[in-house]
């Protein structure tokens, strides 16, 4: 357990060496040390697992003291339970996968060291933030993270577009990390300490449940994970950072960097049971995030964008659960979402790499004979996606609704919303398969995947049916939750409701029984449609209130009226200048003038003030 510095420490070395190279380091081995560098470090996290002691037992190792500013010493540390290895294996374990598929699908490019570079470092720095033992140095990840997720949004910054998708992205989570680091304040401030274990523990001593200083701290947390996970009302910029290359959309924002939020919550959850004003707030949130991007994820045709969506929509799903205490089952959602969401990630990537870099899915159809890797990679990532039952998706959405439905309250109505998200999710999920491989072809595929595309496929595709089986080690990590008796028909409706979604999908775009045209031709349904097409007007909304606004104020700020008195004074300084400088005439006449003149006016000063 002490070698467990190795894990981040393979990637960032592997970062450091390909951007020092500059470029100019040949592709193969470039390669080589961006995806074996988190190959080795998947296979440390295999060995730490196995050698996970039976009882569960956190480990601590502490690397060195970071600073020490009086009674401030926080350290260079890492706290490894079953939450840690579930996160560890997750980022490493798809990581390496994603970063296998990526030598292929980036070799073309002229920034193929640049690539891996930032990757190995995102990689990195996720491995910090999910190992750190406080939340200072978790917070050193959480931004490490933040800025690799803009480098690689705008990776291709010759396109405009893309850097203004990076800005927007960096922007907006800033707006939840400046929220977190004033949670981290007053948390050190109140209580003394950031080191996560000692800090919850000291909370739970001093402060009441539903206190103001839990509330407040934890609604501050949770800003930040707000922004880090894209969840209402900070969500907008994840469907524009599907500018950047597939393979980073894969894994920063839909396996790894976009859970953080809900690893924070997880990791803290004892602070959150302190607050449960908070915990309900989270609840909603991710009700209400669900909901919109599911209706929005409808109507896209870009098909990274209905993933991007469907991203947002599933770790709704994942506050659902801590909303409701159920943290394990929001964990493990968690997990089998990064399987399944960087399946289908990775396979609209080789759609796309494979049909000359086409986004638009009504130009792409009859692609199922031609692309049968591909084609059975979708149909299992969406059958996990809707949570169809036997796959990964069923057994921990299934626990997220059930979950709900025992919240005292307003659990039936958390049950209704989730139960409402997975008939969408159904339904959007099989659009996307039935409109991009069936029916058709509009497009013609000019390559096909290679091995190493196909084989990271392959091995998600079982994770995807798989993933539901593991038993995960988060034993004595959260509340043991006491489990009354649900309805069978409550369990029945959960389950058939991801199939209702197919048998839609199916009658709207496959069977042709219903023509979804006739409504999305019509007044209501066309001003409907466009209205969830973009995004519910958010970014509009946000536009007019925010942008709008401080874009004028800095456009009539430019000449702010404190700047006449500086420019008063620069104005005065110059006409002193000029004034002087018409003196230097070169003339010598002038000068014994002038000198003779001053030195009368010094013998008048001097003779006046004589006693």
């Amino acid at each position: 357990m002490t070698s467990i510095w190795l894990i981040p420490l393979f990637p960032l070395l592997s970062a450091a060496v390909l951007l020092l190279s500059a470029g100019r380091m040949p592709r193969s081995l470039a390669a080589v040390m961006g995806a074996g560098s988190v190959g080795l470090a998947a296979l440390c996290v295999a060995v730490t697992a196995l050698g996970f002691p039976g009882g569960r037992e956190a480990q601590e190792v502490t690397l060195w003291t970071w600073m020490a500013v009086d009674d401030f010493t926080p350290r260079i540390a890492f706290y490894v339970d079953g939450l840690t290895l579930v996160m560890m294996s997750v980022i490493t374990g798809v990581g390496f996968l994603i970063h296998l598929y990526s030598i292929e699908f980036m070799w073309d490019d002229d920034s193929f060291c640049r690539y891996f570079a930032y990757m190995n470092l995102f990689v990195a720095s996720m491995l910090l933030l999910v190992m750190a033992d406080n939340l200072l140095l978790l917070y050193l990840g959480w931004e490490g993270v933040g800025l690799c997720s803009y480098l690689l949004i705008g990776f291709w910054y010759r396109d405009p577009a893309n850097g203004r998708a990076a800005r927007k992205a960096f922007v907006v989570t800033r707006v939840g990390d400046a929220a977190m680091a004033l949670g981290l304040l007053l948390l050190f401030t109140e209580l003394g300490t950031l080191d996560i274990q000692p800090m919850v523990a000291a909370a739970r001593e001093q402060w009441p449940v539903g206190a103001t200083l839990p509330v407040l701290a934890t609604a501050l947390l949770l800003g930040g994970a707000v922004g880090k996970s894209a969840q209402l009302p900070l969500h907008t910029w994840l469907p524009d950072a599907m500018a950047g290359p597939t393979p980073v959309s894969a894994l920063i924002h839909a396996a790894t960097m976009v859970t953080a939020g809900v690893y924070l919550i997880a990791r803290t959850s004892g602070l959150f049971l302190l607050a449960p004003a908070t915990l309900e707030a989270v609840a909603w949130i991710g009700l209400l995030t669900l909901l919109l991007a599911a209706f929005t994820a409808l109507v896209q045709t870009d098909i990274k964008r209905i993933l991007a969506y469907s991203t947002i929509s599933q770790i709704g799903y994942m506050f659902l659960a801590l909303g409701v205490s159920a943290f394990a089952s929001g964990i493990f959602h968690l997990m089998t979402h990064a399987f399944f969401k960087a399946l289908l990630f990775l396979a609209a990537g080789a759609v796309i790499h494979c049909l000359h870099h086409e986004h638009d899915i009504f130009r792409m159809g009859g692609l199922r004979t031609r692309l049968p890797v591909v084609f059975w990679s979708f149909v299992i990532g969406a059958a996990a996606l809707a949570a169809l039952p036997l796959t990964s998706g069923f057994y921990s959405k299934d626990a997220i609704l059930l979950s709900a439905w025992e919240m005292p309250g307003i659990g039936p109505w958390l049950w209704a919303g989730g139960l409402l998200g997975a008939l969408l999710t159904g339904i959007y999920s099989f659009r996307l398969v039935f409109i991009v491989f069936f029916g058709e072809a509009h497009t013609e595929p000019d390559r096909r995947p290679g091995w190493r595309i196909a084989l990271p496929l392959v091995v998600l595709c079982v994770l995807s049916i798989t993933g539901g089986w593991f038993a995960l080690p988060l034993a004595g990590i959260f509340p043991a939750r006491g489990h009354g008796e649900i309805s069978h028909a409550v369990e029945y409706i959960s389950i058939a409701t991801p199939l209702l979604g197919l048998f839609i999908a199916w009658l709207l775009y496959l069977g042709r029984r219903i023509d979804p045209a006739r409504f999305a031709e019509s007044a209501a349904g066309s001003s409907l449609r466009d209205f969830w097409f973009h995004g519910w007007r958010i970014d509009a909304l946000y536009d007019a209130l925010l942008v709008r606004p401080f874009t004028a104020l800095t456009h009539w700020w430019r000449n702010e009226p404190v700047d006449a008195l500086y420019n008063g004074l620069v104005a005065l300084s110059r006409w002193g200048h000029r004034g002087l400088a018409a003196l230097q005439t070169g003339e010598l006449r002038w000068y014994a003038t002038a000198t003779a003149f001053g030195l009368l006016l010094l013998l008048a000063v001097m003779l006046r003030n004589a006693p």
